[in-house]
Formats: C-alpha cells, sequence, structure tokens
C-alpha cells in the first residue's frame, strides 16, 4: 500500500482547483446544479484564517480539504471541500486528510470543527461521525436546503 502524503497548498493552486472542480462535479451528480453555491474566497483558505490541504499517493493529487475560520469568536473552523478521487477512495486518503485539516485547524488555536454536509453523501456522514462528530444546528448557505446535514466536534 502506497503512504499518503499531505501537504498544504493554496487554495487557488492548479492541483489544488483540479480536485476542488471534481469535488463539485461529483456534488452536481448527487444533488444537480453546481454541487455547491456556497460563497467561498481562497484567502478564507490562508493561514492563520484557514488553510488548504492536499493528499498525495505516489505523488499524484488523489484528494483535498481545508478548513476556514467561523463565526466571531475566533475559535471555530469550518471544514470546506473534502474530496477523494475515485480511484483512490477505500485506502484511507479522506480520514488522512481530516486528522491533517484538524490538526491544522488546532495549531491555529482553534477549538471546534463544524461542517455541511448533505444527505446524499452516505459515505461521508459515516466517515465524520465515526471520527466523532456529531449532529448540530444546521447553520451556512444550505441551512435551510431539504436533505443538508450539519456536524461538529472539539479538538
Amino acid at each position: 500500500m502506497s503512504e499518503i502524503e499531505i501537504r498544504e497548498r493554496r487554495f487557488d493552486a492548479p492541483e489544488s482547483q483540479a480536485l476542488i472542480r471534481a469535488a463539485l462535479a461529483d456534488l452536481g451528480e448527487r444533488y444537480g446544479g453546481s454541487g455547491d453555491e456556497t460563497p467561498v474566497d481562497a484567502a478564507e483558505f490562508a493561514p492563520p484564517a484557514g488553510a488548504f490541504l492536499v493528499a498525495y499517493l505516489d505523488g499524484r493529487p488523489v484528494g483535498c480539504g481545508g478548513w476556514r475560520s467561523h463565526g466571531e469568536d475566533g475559535e471555530t473552523a469550518e471544514l470546506k471541500r473534502m474530496y477523494t478521487a475515485p480511484g483512490a477512495r477505500g485506502r484511507g486518503v479522506a480520514r488522512s486528510v481530516l486528522a491533517a485539516v484538524e490538526r491544522s485547524a488546532r495549531d491555529h488555536g482553534r477549538k471546534r470543527i463544524v461542517l455541511e454536509c448533505g444527505d446524499k453523501q452516505p459515505e461521508a456522514i459515516a466517515m465524520y461521525t465515526s471520527a466523532g462528530y456529531e449532529r448540530i444546528p444546521n447553520f451556512g448557505f444550505y441551512q435551510d436546503a431539504p436533505g443538508c446535514l450539519s456536524f461538529g466536534r472539539t479538538l
């Protein structure tokens, strides 16, 4: 089994954007439309207010995820753009990215992490709940949308 390497990358870097486009295409297939209309600015994922991470297998970018500051208290991070390419699924990429995102947020002083997810992503929901995430009141762009599920956990 190949070793997963996680590197911090700019949100707007070409390899990050290629993975994000694939993530949005996947969401578009599940939910329709462009996949996610949530307003996102690349600057939100620059330290110390956020970070974006890319996972590599055999030198190829195969997964990603990031966090951005959430709320006014400076203690909460929001997980965004988690994705694993289909050919790399089932190899621990998503769990490795999730752990690295949580570590990065914690290292930047965040005490809690939250996320929005849709009900048509059972594999993501299973991963988040097995990683200790619990349902919280919906928030964000899709908070009133049917099928929106929000989760959070203490870091």
